[in-house]
């Protein structure tokens, strides 16, 4: 049949009344049956012969169509219903009740992708905003960190860790920007001081990628381990340690447990001749102690003060050593006992002395860091100390009876391009156990009740230099204080239990591996880890895997064209434990 629609000829496959009398569905035989023995009131017989069925197959039809309309399933019957907008995807549907659970326990739809992406479903974004918002969600309130790194615990078991394939493909990342590591650990040696060490491995994760597990938790500011529902779903913390995914935190405590101090000690030596190598170590060392606080059981240690509890605790006590210039921390020991506290400057001049390109010049510590006769031995090893005397009442009196004529005023030069005006004294003296004399100089206008008294065998430095020497020690409380804050040293007895000497270790090199990126952002230096890890590091975004490149590409935040700049080096440089594929780190296109 034809028919003639504005000049064009059309032609029907079918007449239009023979759709209704001669069905071709099953559905729609079914319901012209139904409908001529219900409505028309024709009889069963003559209505199964009309559509050839038998009478009691047709009786059975009309049974179950009655069934079906008292339990009111009458949804898509014999009509399917139509929806607006694309149809949802199989992924989608898989996962729909799934996104609901998590969105109830405050994830955001960002943490929703990351969680789905470790577990291989591979759902958009857009996705999933679509099922929160369907399904009546507000927009989360601005969340702080803290809330972010304790969302509830994840309804998706984390897949086991395993080496990643390096096969194309691509991820969302929450520590995205932690990624920019990789260089810096590869282009400073590190990866390779790793592999010769004695750290354990196991067969499934080998011994790189067990240490840079650890140092990834480091880096991202991971408080306790224990808490892993986030970042144990995150595949952009596995490609940091070469795996799929962090392992589980049993793993984390099985494998402390079969690491010993001597392990620690030959690591740190590696990394003492790598920075020495790199002239990353001045003439000078800051030394000083800092308490590490236990929480458990802690009835097998001793008494130690803590300055930021203003009381003894049971606690471990370590010493750390720290390069004023460069910012390195170089050595870190936490089995340090009362008995042998004093001596702890002559170990760690065994183990800087143990490598022939040693330029060490002058230590650095508080007054209450050694005796007068370890003085008296570093004299002998012709190594320079400056510290501070105790002050006793005599002393003090004496030093009120000093004429003010004999006082002189320096200037010395502060950060910000400022100055500082001190009156300073200076003379020899003679301590118990030292042979010879000091040079000792006491120093007021400083801003404390009491005078400060610097005693030192270095007789040729001036004045102004000598007082400003001693004054950068205040460097390494400062970094101990980083350490303890962002690191977290006094976490370390938390429900996942790390040796404290392990614990350490991983922070000095996560400490390092700062100050090697800080080098690298001209004006920015002197920012602290913490810093540097909430305007630069602190990012996420996605991960592409191709053929030969690992492409990054980061969340727009306001610093990211300095962390742009500063990778851009990096760019030709082929990392051996990624499958010798290079990174580019790129902006992502959306905030």
């Amino acid at each position: 049949m034809y028919y003639l629609y504005h000049g064009i000829i059309y032609t029907y496959l079918m007449e239009p009344i023979s759709f209704f009398i001669t069905p071709h569905s099953v559905a729609q035989k079914q319901y012209e049956a139904l409908r001529l023995y219900f409505v028309e009131k024709i009889q069963a017989r003559d209505v199964a012969e009309k559509f050839g069925y038998t009478y009691r197959g047709f009786t059975t039809i009309v049974s179950e169509f009655r069934n079906k309309l008292n339990s009111h399933n009458i949804e898509g019957l014999f009509f399917i219903p139509s929806s607006k907008g694309r149809p949802v995807s199989a992924n989608i549907s898989s996962v729909n009740q799934t996104i609901v659970e998590l969105r109830k326990k405050y994830y955001s739809v960002s943490d929703i992708k990351i969680a789905l992406d470790s577990m291989g479903n591979r759902v958009s974004e857009k996705s999933i905003y679509n099922v929160i918002r369907k399904n009546g969600f507000a927009r989360l309130p601005r969340r702080m960190k803290t809330s972010k790194q304790n969302l509830g615990p994840s309804l998706l078991e984390a897949p086991i860790s395993t080496g990643v394939g390096f096969g194309s493909e691509n991820f969302k990342s929450g520590s995205a920007g932690l990624l920019c590591f990789l260089p810096y650990i590869h282009a400073s040696g590190i990866d390779k001081l790793i592999e010769k060490s004695d750290y354990p491995q196991t067969n499934s994760i080998n011994r790189l990628s067990s240490i840079l597990s650890f140092v990834a938790l480091k880096l991202s500011n991971a408080r306790r381990y224990s808490a892993d529902n986030v970042w144990c779903m995150d595949r952009g913390l596995g490609l940091f340690a070469g795996l799929n995914v962090l392992p589980k935190t049993a793993w984390f405590t099985s494998y402390s447990h079969r690491v010993t101090s001597e392990m620690n000690r030959n690591f740190l030596s590696y990394l003492h001749k790598l920075w020495l190598n790199k002239g990353l170590l001045g003439d000078t060392v800051n030394m000083d102690f800092t308490t590490i606080p236990y929480w458990g059981d802690g009835d097998h240690l001793e008494n130690n003060w803590s300055g930021k509890r203003g009381k003894a605790l049971e606690s471990m006590l370590a010493v750390l050593t720290h390069d004023p210039d460069s910012g390195i921390m170089d050595y870190g020991n936490t089995n340090v006992l009362h008995k042998n506290e004093s001596a702890v400057v002559l170990e760690y001049l065994d183990f800087y002395s143990s490598d022939k390109n040693q330029n060490l010049k002058y230590l650095v510590f508080d007054s209450k860091f050694t005796n007068y006769q370890n003085l008296n031995i570093i004299n002998q090893k012709n190594i320079k100390f400056v510290t501070i005397r105790r002050r006793g009442k005599n002393i003090v009196d004496r030093i009120n009876n000093i004429p003010a004529t004999q006082w002189t005023t320096i200037r010395i030069p502060m950060a910000g391009n400022k100055n500082r005006t001190l009156k300073v004294y200076e003379e020899t003296a003679a301590l118990k156990d030292y042979e010879g004399l000091v040079r000792q100089i006491i120093i007021t206008g400083n801003g404390k009740i009491k005078p400060a008294i610097i005693i030192t065998n270095e007789f040729d430095l001036s004045l102004d230099k000598l007082i400003r020497k001693y004054a950068r020690r205040w460097l390494v409380e400062k970094t101990i204080s980083e350490q303890i804050e962002f690191f977290h040293l006094n976490h370390v007895s938390s429900s996942m239990v790390i040796k404290v000497d392990f614990d350490l270790t991983m922070s000095i090199l996560a400490y390092n591996l700062y100050r090697l990126f800080a080098m690298d952002l001209v004006r920015y230096e002197h920012l602290t880890a913490q810093s540097i890890y909430e305007k630069f590091i602190s990012n996420e975004g996605d991960v592409e895997i191709g053929n030969e490149l690992i492409t990054i590409k980061l969340k727009k935040k306001r610093n990211l064209p300095m962390v742009l700049e500063t990778m851009k080096k990096f760019e030709t440089v082929k990392i051996p434990f990624l499958k010798n594929k290079k990174i580019i780190v790129q902006g992502a296109s959306y905030s």
